[in-house]
């Protein structure tokens, strides 16, 4: 099945918010009580945060025949070539087929002047940790969150790029 990446689109919205539900409840079931997940999802996925989003950019959907499949999102560039990828997720079904690899490497390529990009993960989200080690990002702390009033053990990893 070909998947295509491109740019958010405001009408790809209710897509991107169902993503992000099944992309949670699947992954972080055993790590993050659900009545916590859908309180996160419902504020940071509401319509408002949304088209807050769309405005500021940075976000691309991966989409095949059935619709929009996962997304990645990312920050800006500062002025110290540092940037945070914010979001990547994928319906849980259309993990291990290069889908994320897809979207990283086309929000990489639409980055100039990158130096390092930083994720933050949860300790114990081992889909994670395994896609971001395999793009050659490391850890470089760990630390306690407080998500929602449940505290989470959370790693900061980062990706170097070299100079051009």
């Amino acid at each position: 099945m070909e998947t295509m990446i491109r740019s958010l689109e405001k009408s790809d919205i209710r897509a991107l918010q169902h993503v992000a539900k099944e992309s949670w409840h699947y992954t972080y079931e055993r790590i993050i009580p659900r009545r916590i997940q859908d309180t996160f999802l419902k504020q940071a996925y509401s319509d408002e945060n949304m088209e807050r989003r769309l405005d500021r950019g940075g976000i691309w959907v991966a989409e095949n025949q059935n619709g929009i499949v996962g997304f990645l999102n990312l920050t800006p560039v500062n002025d110290h070539g540092e940037s945070h990828l914010v979001a990547i997720y994928l319906l849980p079904e259309h993990l291990g087929y290069g889908t994320g690899t897809k979207l990283l490497q086309t929000g990489l390529n639409q980055l100039q002047g990158l130096k390092r990009l930083y994720v933050d993960v949860e300790k114990e989200n081992e889909i994670g940790l395994r896609f971001y080690e395999a793009k050659g990002f490391h850890v470089i702390k760990e630390y306690d969150e407080d998500f929602e009033g449940y505290t989470l053990k959370t790693l900061q990893m980062v990706k170097e790029f070299e100079e051009v």
